[in-house]
C-alpha cells in the first residue's frame, strides 16, 4: 500500500470553495444586517442614507461628540500600544532568542499569560497600578495603552515568533556583526526587514484588538471607542450601529491586509 503523502489531507478545491462559502455568508449576515438597520427608515419602512449623513450634521454633535472622542481615543491607543509592541516586544524576542535561549520556554509561558487571564482580573490587579499612573502622569485615555500592551502580547508575540523562526537570526546577526555594524544598525537595517512580516502582522493584530477592547476601559472608566458606542447607542441606536459596522470592516480589512502580507512574502521567498 502506497504511502499517504501530506498532500493527500488536502482539501479539494469544491471543499474549499464550500468552506469559503459558508464562512463568508457567517460573516456577510450580521454585517448585512447591521447595514440594512443604519439605512432603514423608521417613518417610511424604506431605506435612506439619512442616518449616514446625520453623523455629520451640526445638530447632532453635541449627540455623538462621545463618538468621536472614543475613536480618537482608540486611534491613539493603537498607535501606542503598537509602538510598545515594535519597541519594546519586539527587541526584547531578539535578544532572549540570541543570547538567552534557555529562557525562551519562560519567556514565552509569561507573554503567553495574560491570554489566560479573564480581562476583569487583570483590572483588578491593574487597578493599584493606574491610581499611582493617575497622580503621575494624569488619567488620560492613553494611558491604558499599558494594559493594552499586556493584553495583546500573547497575539503579537505569536505573529513575531513565527517570523523569527521562518529566519537564521543568529547567522544574519553575526555576519552584520562581523562587518562592523552596531546593535542599533543590526536590528533595524537587517533583522527588522527579514521580519516585516511578523511585525506587520503583529502591528495589525494589535490594533484590531484595541479596537474591540470595552472590559478594561470601562472598569478603568476611561471613555474610548468601545465604552462610547455604550453610551451613543442609548440615545441613537443607528449611529452606534453605523460605527460598530465601520469597526468590524476595519478589522476585516485589517485582517486581509495580514493575508495579503503573508502572501507577498511568501512569493518573494520562492
Amino acid at each position: 500500500m502506497a504511502a499517504m503523502t501530506p498532500a493527500g489531507f488536502a482539501p479539494g478545491r469544491a471543499t474549499r470553495w464550500l468552506i469559503a462559502v459558508l464562512v463568508g455568508v457567517a460573516f456577510a449576515v450580521p454585517l448585512v444586517s447591521m447595514l440594512l438597520f443604519t439605512l432603514r427608515d423608521e417613518d417610511t419602512g424604506g431605506y435612506t442614507l439619512v442616518h449616514w449623513t446625520g453623523l455629520f450634521s451640526p445638530a447632532n454633535a453635541r449627540a455623538l461628540s462621545p463618538l468621536w472622542e472614543g475613536l480618537g481615543n482608540s486611534l491613539v491607543l493603537a498607535a501606542f500600544t503598537v509602538a510598545l509592541v515594535l519597541v519594546l516586544l519586539a527587541p526584547t524576542m531578539i535578544l532572549v532568542n540570541l543570547r538567552f535561549p534557555r529562557l525562551r520556554r519562560l519567556f514565552e509561558f509569561l507573554v503567553l499569560l495574560p491570554i489566560s487571564i479573564p480581562a476583569i482580573v487583570l483590572v483588578v490587579g491593574l487597578a493599584p497600578i493606574y491610581l499611582a499612573i493617575g497622580r503621575t502622569v494624569g488619567t488620560g485615555a492613553w494611558t491604558l495603552g499599558f494594559a493594552y500592551g499586556i493584553t495583546v502580547l500573547p497575539f503579537a508575540f505569536r505573529a513575531i515568533q513565527a517570523a523569527i523562526d521562518a529566519i537564521d537570526l543568529r547567522t544574519l546577526t553575526e555576519a552584520a556583526r562581523s562587518l562592523g555594524a552596531s546593535w542599533p544598525a543590526v536590528i533595524l537595517q537587517v533583522l527588522a526587514p527579514n521580519l516585516r512580516t511578523g511585525l506587520m502582522a503583529a502591528s495589525l493584530i494589535s490594533t484590531a484588538v484595541v479596537l474591540g477592547e470595552f472590559t478594561i476601559a470601562s472598569l478603568l472608566n476611561r471613555r474610548v471607542l468601545q465604552t462610547a458606542l455604550l453610551v451613543v447607542g442609548k440615545m441613537d441606536s443607528s449611529a452606534a450601529a453605523i460605527f460598530s459596522l465601520l469597526a468590524l470592516v476595519l478589522a476585516f480589512l485589517l485582517l486581509l491586509a495580514i493575508g495579503r502580507a503573508g502572501r507577498l512574502n511568501l512569493g518573494k521567498d520562492r
